[in-house]
């Protein structure tokens, strides 16, 4: 159970707002409570969601008790948001897409993301790498963001 939905509790998890460190904790507690007290396994799905609001429930309990902000005001619309984005598959075919669509980026595309979101670059060091003016760096993002998301839906629609 663990191997099969470790990766989407944390995910999901993450989509919520948790950090990086509390959705590892929050993941083995629930991992946890479910070895303590065994429930009636009723396939992949039903587990998948059982293990989702149990990690839900936690990271409110979080929330609540080490003030921490979640990403979403209302997290029944994240969890609404969170089944359409990574569907029955927990997630694994928004990946395949995701990694479809990066492929066939142009170059500039590419290492504009890279230095944004691999090497966090600011604007203005991803300018001077790319030869680009900071709002042109802007514009370029978002552009990019814009033609994965239409990609990825395309691909998935498919």
């Amino acid at each position: 159970m663990v191997r099969e939905h470790q990766a989407g509790l944390w995910r999901y998890l993450r989509y919520l707002g948790c950090d990086v460190g509390l959705a590892e904790d929050l993941v083995q507690d629930v991992f946890l409570a479910v070895w303590r007290r065994p429930f009636e396994d009723r396939g992949s799905r039903a587990t998948a969601a059982y293990l989702r609001r149990a990690a839900h429930n936690r990271f409110l309990m979080a929330v609540r008790k080490k003030k921490v902000r979640p990403a979403f005001r209302d997290l029944r619309e994240a969890d609404e948001a969170y089944a359409i984005h990574a569907g029955d598959d927990d997630g694994a075919g928004y990946r395949a897409a995701l990694r479809a669509c990066l492929s066939g980026l142009r170059e500039r595309a590419k290492k504009a993301l890279e230095l944004r979101y691999e090497d966090k670059k600011p604007r203005k060091a991803i300018a001077a790498a790319l030869g680009l003016t900071m709002d042109g760096v802007k514009t370029l993002l978002r552009r990019t963001r814009e033609a994965l998301r239409d990609c990825i839906e395309r691909k998935r629609a498919a």
